[in-house]
């Protein structure tokens, strides 16, 4: 008899030892943007930073879901957490050696995201076989609640052990909180899906496999739409996300307690996004739980953060030592998380209830590579133009200061706060536009559920959609 959770509780396990698991990594990330700010002071650093982290996510995508889908799912999620605990090592003694240096970052950045590859499909592919599809929204909902839980305390201890501790006792912490999710994984019993006969028929060479996920997109033009729509939406919106902790290093002289209030509040949204996201399910119509969502995300965060620089300081307030734009960046960073975990929640419920759960590991790679390819040009143009074009020229008498000054303000920052705006309305752009074509917003009645196919032969299937 099998002594290992099962179901839904195995699933909240899970949850809660990946919740652990990102509080120590993300007071890490909070400690060594410190770090990085101080000993450069340039926003090129964090879009190295971010590009090294993310690319390899994306590039690697299309075999780690092709491996997802042979191997135990269960112990490729244990693989990638322990991958992420030895980069943290890496780090961790290069510091206390007083050897690090920025490169160094972008290394490991890589290595861990290598790993990170194989935990989105893996763990997507997981909740398939863990919950009912009914509760698919909620189940979302409760993965959403991870991530910015741990992140409402992490700057915020992080900033305050800082000056105990410093850098290397929280990456102390980081390594240890990494027992939290392989312990927690060494509890549950995650089912393997049963073979469908369009899985059978895909099955070949790991190349062949790696590409199946393409094929099975490409010949469902409603599918592919929506991730066209992401593939728009993540190179514009990955600009903006880029430079929000430069923006508010600069714009407050680097007051670190700014930043940990800002990062918090937002956590703070995204656990509410996720709680209501849980409770509620989404809405019935999950299409415009993420197109409605894309063109909110778009106004409420990045058009409002950069007006916040120009609104805060209109502000008769002080906070923390700055102006009231403190406000306005908390209540932006508090929108975009809890916009953003029902759009997301919406979007992966209408993939898990779509795709059969024997191809997620490869659909779900290859959908996550169409989405996000374009997410690492975005970041590695982020710093060049902020740095090269847009601060410069909003910080000294140019026509660009001149015709967009009254909006953001000037000085350190506006330039940057610029770039959101900018960013903001080409997202909005993108959402209404996925609105536009009946293809998109009807993808739920043109794509039937999986379960109503299950013993269909691959050629009906790829004829679904006319």
């Amino acid at each position: 008899m099998n002594k290992h959770r099962t179901g839904l509780s195995a699933f909240i396990l899970v949850a809660i030892g990946q919740m652990i698991s990102l509080l120590g990594s993300g007071m890490t990330q909070f400690g060594l943007a410190i770090w990085i700010f101080q000993e450069s002071g340039r926003a090129t650093d964090f879009s190295l930073l971010a590009v090294t982290g993310f690319a390899p996510i994306v590039i690697f995508s299309p075999i780690a879901g092709a491996l997802v889908d042979r191997w135990n799912r269960k112990f490729v999620m244990m693989i990638s957490d322990l991958a992420a605990g030895l980069t943290t090592v890496v780090v961790f003694f290069l510091i206390t050696s007083g050897n690090l240096e920025i490169w160094h970052l972008y290394i490991t950045n890589f290595f861990s995201g290598v790993f990170q590859a194989f935990q989105f499909p893996a763990y997507s592919a997981a909740i398939t076989m863990m919950v009912p599809k009914e509760q698919y929204g909620r189940a979302n909902g409760i993965v959403a609640i991870a991530g910015p839980a741990s992140n409402i305390l992490a700057p915020v201890f992080a900033a305050a052990l800082l000056a105990t501790i410093g850098l290397e006792g929280i990456m102390l912490i980081d390594i240890l909180s990494f027992s939290a999710a392989i312990g927690a994984l060494l509890l549950v019993y995650i089912p393997q899906p049963k073979e469908t006969e369009e899985g059978k028929r895909s099955r070949g060479s790991i190349w062949s496999e790696s590409l199946f996920g393409f094929r099975y997109i490409f010949s469902r033009p409603s599918l592919l739409g929506l991730q066209l729509i992401f593939f728009y939406l993540n190179l514009v919106g990955s600009i903006g996300f880029t430079l929000q902790t430069p923006m508010i290093l600069a714009s407050t002289g680097n007051n670190e307690d700014v930043l940990a209030v800002v990062m918090s509040v937002g956590s703070i949204g995204g656990v509410l996004g996720g709680l209501f996201l849980s409770a509620w399910g989404g809405p019935k119509r999950r299409i415009h739980g993420v197109l409605g969502g894309m063109i909110l995300v778009s106004i409420f965060y990045e058009i409002l953060m950069g007006l916040g620089h120009k609104l805060g300081t209109q502000l008769s307030l002080t906070i923390l030592g700055a102006s009231g734009a403190v406000l306005i960046w908390s209540a932006a960073n508090f929108a975009s998380p809890f916009i953003i975990t029902i759009l997301n929640g919406s979007n992966q419920a209408i993939w898990q209830a779509k795709v059969p759960p024997d191809l997620q590991g490869r659909v779900f790679s290859a959908r996550r590579w169409i989405a996000q390819i374009t997410a690492p040009l975005g970041m590695l143009v982020a710093g060049p133009l902020a740095d090269n074009i847009f601060e410069p020229a909003m910080n000294q008498p140019t026509p660009l200061s001149s015709f967009f000054g009254p909006l953001v303000g000037t000085g350190t920052g506006t330039g940057m706060a610029l770039i959101f705006i900018f960013a903001g309305l080409l997202g909005a752009f993108g959402g209404l536009s996925g609105y536009l074509f009946p293809f998109i917003r009807n993808v739920e009645d043109i794509m039937p559920d999986h379960d109503v196919y299950l013993d269909t032969s691959s050629e009906d299937i790829y004829n679904i959609e006319s």
